[in-house]
């Protein structure tokens, strides 16, 4: 069997990245996800925990201990920080991580199928030190819990 010659390839790989290129321009690129239909916009530019709440269909939130925060005591490098949240609270519909001194409050949402467990892990970046606040939306009610994470360097833009 002939191998395509070099230029052949060349070319193959010119018109491939065009094609990727123009997907992009036609809405396909990074800002894509900012105009899909389940995209909260105004829950990701919240810059308060009301402001969230207003945002995903909340007024209050009552505190619980039937939501655990699993993150570190001392991030190191804020600009990787693993937290995961479980949520013991019988009908738990979404999970949002917050962290009060981002610039913008919401750094993940996940909703939560009926009949499933209620427990996501995900890393968020953390300018400084913060109160990681889990958001649990669970049979039309809010729910929120907090852990103090302490970052020895800053992940946004710190």
């Amino acid at each position: 069997m002939k191998q395509p010659a070099m230029n052949d390839r060349r070319r193959d790989f010119v018109k491939l990245v065009g094609g990727m290129g123009a997907l992009a321009a036609a809405g396909f690129g990074d800002h894509a996800l900012a105009q899909q239909p389940g995209w909260n916009k105004a829950a990701f530019e919240a810059k308060s925990l009301a402001e969230t709440l207003k945002a995903v269909g909340g007024t209050t939130a009552a505190e619980t201990k039937e939501i655990t925060i699993t993150a570190p005591d001392i991030a190191e490098n804020g600009a990787v920080v693993p937290i995961g949240v479980t949520s013991k609270v019988p009908g738990t519909q979404a999970v949002y991580i917050l962290v009060d001194k981002n610039p913008n409050w919401l750094a993940a949402s996940f909703n939560v199928p009926q009949g499933t467990e209620a427990n996501v892990a995900t890393r968020i970046k953390m300018g400084q030190t913060s109160n990681v606040l889990a958001l649990v939306k669970a049979n039309n009610g809010f729910f929120v819990a907090s852990k103090e994470v302490k970052v020895t360097l800053g992940g946004c833009g710190g």
